[in-house]
């Protein structure tokens, strides 16, 4: 506990360190375990792109202080000062509310990252600048979810921090939707589809993006540009379906 007489930019030392270094943890043992599983699975997949991988840690490290920054301070201000909806008291608000409030998150989440990262896109200028660094990575990797120029890893690294002073949310339910995009961040860049075909090409699978769906967007760059859910991509007709590498049927091995 940070005394609440501690000065604010000590205060902002300790509570950004401690958020850097819990997302530092999350990130390697995310995508640690995904890149063993890929080794184990699909062996050859990531051969010859050690630089690449080096590259996207470095990245990834930087990120990995711009999430844990603002995060940091909202919790300190939130366990200090009472600031925030965060809250943990489990009949605050009715139970029903609770995967509701997840969904809320993740959806704005996901509309913000749609539209900011096809606006990078559309724009050459804007795409040099802040997105060029996520698409060295060719092909994606396990690594590859928080390889972001520090210009993205900011205009990333401000909606959750922002939401929590605008819709309420259990902690523990702010833990699952950062669990969420932790996991579903590697999952989509790691080369290879870890969910069933059955699934993929399911009623729920077609509204969920997958990384048979998120390979596409780095065949192609201008499709498929949502997070986790294929909604706006669906309305706004940027969805051009699966990528027809990772959608071939798996292969029992010789």
């Amino acid at each position: 506990m940070i005394p609440a007489d501690t000065p604010f930019w000590l205060a902002f030392l300790i509570v950004s360190a401690a958020m850097t270094l819990m997302v530092t943890l999350r990130y390697f043992m995310a995508s640690g375990l995904f890149a063993w599983l890929t080794a184990r699975l699909r062996p050859g997949l990531y051969s010859g792109l050690g630089k690449q991988i080096a590259m996207e840690v470095r990245y990834s490290l930087i990120a990995a202080f711009i999430y844990g920054a603002p995060a940091g301070i909202v919790f300190w201000l939130w366990n200090h000062h009472g600031y925030s909806l965060l809250y943990t008291d489990w009949n605050a608000y009715p139970l029903w509310y609770l995967p509701v409030s997840a969904f809320i998150y993740l959806f704005v989440q996901d509309s913000w990252f749609y539209w900011s990262h096809r606006a990078m896109h559309a724009s050459p200028r804007l795409f040099r600048l802040a997105h060029a660094v996520h698409h060295q990575s060719k092909p994606p990797t396990a690594w590859t979810a928080m390889s972001f120029h520090p210009i993205e890893s900011i205009s990333g690294a401000i909606v959750i921090p922002l939401l929590v002073f605008v819709v309420p949310i259990h902690l523990a339910m702010l833990g699952v939707v950062l669990t969420v995009a932790t996991i579903m961040g590697v999952i989509n860049h790691m080369g290879w589809e870890i969910f069933p075909r059955r699934f993929v090409h399911s009623p729920l699978g077609r509204w969920l993006i997958t990384a048979s769906h998120h390979e596409r967007h780095h065949e192609e760059y201008r499709c498929n540009f949502g997070l986790y859910f294929r909604f706006w991509d669906r309305v706004c007709g940027t969805d051009r379906g699966l990528s027809k590498r990772l959608n071939q049927p798996a292969q029992a091995p010789a």
